[in-house]
């Protein structure tokens, strides 16, 4: 009896300390889940606070970003204005294309001696002392009527240059379109008969390329009965739109 009394309070006695010693591993378990929780909490909130450190540099970098862009922007804005500045100074030079756009004097080639046909008048006076030359552009295209007739009475050769009165030039090259006529006044004499006038049945006219007279000349027919001229005192006008006072008188 004593023995089993014994053995069953050995049997308790260890089974409280087995009871004892687990509750005591229950605790540390315990505290190591607390502090494992806790440590779990200290992670995630230095997580949360470098993903805030991450989302505040995000943002910055947002910032910056967007500052570079605008930065980008103006500079292509910039661009675009050098690029805009380019084309004003090409529209500029068109615009010299405008003044060249000051269309026929600049697009008109100058007459040819096939392009017009030159008749000549007397004028309504007695003696005859002045012709008008008319020149028509017979061509199917506009041309400019450059200076001033070169006049020939007589062999081209040899004969006479005939000067031309500077106050009769215009302001501006006459440009013909096909069928427009122009005019040039011409003295042939100073009236009445002289020694040195010679009688012209028909002469040359030449005209004036870009660069100085051009080849090829025009036979004209005088007026009925021929001219007296005198080559000593023989001068011309420019070829005008129309005859001036005063510019044509001479």
């Amino acid at each position: 009896m004593r023995t089993h009394k014994s053995t069953v309070l050995a049997a308790a006695a260890f089974a409280a300390l087995s009871l004892g010693l687990t509750a005591c591993g229950g605790g540390d378990t315990g505290a190591k889940d607390a502090g494992s929780a806790s440590s779990s909490q200290s992670a995630a909130g230095t997580t949360g606070t470098t993903t805030g450190g991450g989302t505040a540099a995000a943002g910055e970098a947002d910032q910056t970003g967007a500052k570079s862009g605008s930065g980008s922007t103006g500079g292509s804005t910039a661009t675009g204005g050098s690029t805009s500045g380019g084309t004003g100074t090409t529209g500029s030079t068109a615009g010299g294309g405008s003044t060249t756009g000051g269309k026929t004097s600049a697009t008109a080639p100058a007459c040819a001696y096939g392009d017009v046909k030159v008749t000549a008048a007397k004028a309504d006076e007695v003696p005859t002392e002045h012709i008008v030359l008319t020149a028509t552009n017979t061509s199917s295209r506009s041309c400019t009527l450059l200076q001033y007739p070169l006049i020939a009475f007589g062999p081209i050769q040899t004969a006479k240059d005939v000067p031309a009165v500077a106050k009769s030039k215009p302001a501006a090259p006459v440009v013909l379109k096909p069928g427009a006529p122009a005019y040039a006044n011409v003295r042939i004499a100073l009236g009445g008969a002289h020694e040195d006038n010679k009688v012209v049945r028909e002469f040359n006219v030449n005209l004036f390329a870009a660069g100085g007279p051009a080849e090829g000349s025009i036979v004209v027919k005088a007026p009925a009965g021929g001219l007296a001229v005198d080559e000593a005192v023989a001068k011309t006008g420019y070829w005008t739109y129309e005859l001036r006072n005063g510019a044509d008188e001479f």
